[in-house]
């Protein structure tokens, strides 16, 4: 049977089953982007065939030597696609995750393909960013992909799905399915369990569900407002720019591929895990903002400042519904905006930290996803952290539909240490 659809089965290579889950597994490349103790941590935990070793912490993106850290890469993964990787799922991968709250995230590992996604503001593609892709963070991941023989995932896509017809069948049949890995991720990152979906009927079952959900039908029943009339069937939950870089990297190798060969070439798709945004376990939070070499003082005078410039209308408390903490060494304070430049407290706040460091050069911001992380920077000199409210998850597929992306880094799914960690491999090259 011939099927449209964005979300495929793959075949899909795992380590050893020798190999330690707590030391295979590694989290996002871009957790913890100031915090070098953490990925020194990781990397002690690593000793011996690991993840870690398939990516690159943008922590050392300014460490000058990203040439011979892309080489070892490439290198890697030319020995472990020869000696680790031995075993293998043709089909997608059911994925339980047990989150810090006790709930179990579910997902199904498969390919995205990207000539169903575009990452630029205002698209209409059936997989869609949700918040804006800054382009200048492209560049580092496309050394690492270009020349890659493998690429090993930490996107997370989110379908809505109320209905619950996508992924939890699969798990309410999980009894069934071949075992491929279950135990604690390195540094608290909790427990994880796969399972093989190989069996033809259930393959069929998950690719009928995500057609049906990225149909025109469903789209328009549910989204009858929405402009184009254009179905989107995913959004980004997490990774954005490792799909973008995927894109991109698939993008600049067409032109060279016969149009049969763009049919088939491996890297025309990408390896990602596919969550219900409507899951209990699905957690979206805020990520907050924390501003270096400045001081608690100066960021509140220039809030003032560009809120009486821009009829942002700042104020102490918390009347209004566009909320930001503002916390330093020794102050702490909650301000609201009465007339807010941008549709959600995020946009208002980012439009503010643009402002900021234009002014301030000297300056730097962070994107910190835990409030306890931003509270710790924030009580050193130099540093005040920017914390936002809870996020209403119900919203983001109806802002993506009718207001297009949300700002960068609008929201994190979990805590960092929840991030999905790389565990499952893909060839992308021939």
């Amino acid at each position: 049977m011939e099927h449209t659809s964005c979300f495929m089965p793959a075949h899909i290579l795992l380590p050893d089953a020798a190999v330690p889950l707590g030391q295979w597994g590694c989290i996002a490349c871009d957790q913890f982007t100031s915090d070098r103790a953490y990925w020194q941590r990781a990397a002690a935990a690593a000793q011996g065939p690991s993840a870690l070793h398939l990516v690159l912490p943008e922590v050392y993106l300014a460490d000058g030597d990203l040439p011979a850290r892309v080489e070892e890469i490439h290198r890697t993964m030319q020995r472990y696609t020869r000696e680790v990787l031995t075993r293998a799922v043709d089909g997608f991968v059911y994925v339980e995750r047990t989150l810090q709250s006790g709930r179990v995230r579910q997902g199904l590992v498969g390919r995205v393909d990207l000539e169903a996604y575009n990452y630029h503001r205002g698209s209409l593609s059936p997989v869609r960013p949700s918040e804006n892709t800054v382009e200048e963070r492209i560049p580092p991941r496309m050394a690492v992909r270009r020349g890659a023989q493998l690429e090993t995932p930490h996107v997370m896509m989110l379908a809505d799905d109320p209905g619950c017809t996508l992924i939890e069948p699969i798990g309410a049949q999980k009894a069934r399915l071949r075992p491929l890995y279950d135990g604690e991720l390195m540094l608290g990152g909790g427990h994880v369990a796969g399972w093989a979906v190989e069996d033809p009927a259930l393959v069929e079952q998950v690719v009928a569900a995500m057609e049906a959900l990225g149909s025109a039908g469903t789209f328009a029943a549910r989204y009858p407002g929405a402009p184009g009339k254009h179905p989107l069937a995913l959004a980004v939950g997490d990774g954005n720019h490792s799909l973008a870089t995927a894109k991109a990297y698939w993008e600049e190798l067409k032109p060279t591929l016969s149009p049969e060969q763009r049919q088939t070439h491996p890297a025309r798709w990408c390896l990602a895990e596919v969550c219900n945004v409507r899951s209990d376990a699905v957690e979206i939070e805020p990520i907050h903002r924390v501003l270096f070499n400045t001081s608690y003082e100066t960021v509140l005078l220039n809030l003032v400042t560009w809120s009486d410039e821009n009829m942002a209308g700042v104020r102490f408390g918390d009347a209004f519904d566009q909320k930001l903490r503002l916390t330093g060494v020794q102050e702490d304070c909650t301000l609201s905006f009465e007339n807010p430049t941008a549709p959600l407290g995020v946009g208002t706040v980012d439009e503010f930290v643009e402002y900021f460091l234009e002014n301030h050069p000297e300056a730097r911001v962070d994107y910190v996803h835990d409030e306890a992380a931003v509270r710790a920077f924030s009580a050193q000199e130099g540093a005040v952290g920017l914390l936002l409210p809870p996020m209403e998850k119900g919203d983001l597929f109806r802002g993506v539909v009718l207001g297009g992306v949300l700002p960068r880094k609008t929201f994190s799914m979990g805590h960092a240490e929840e991030k999905r960690h790389y565990i499952e491999c893909r060839r992308i090259a021939e």
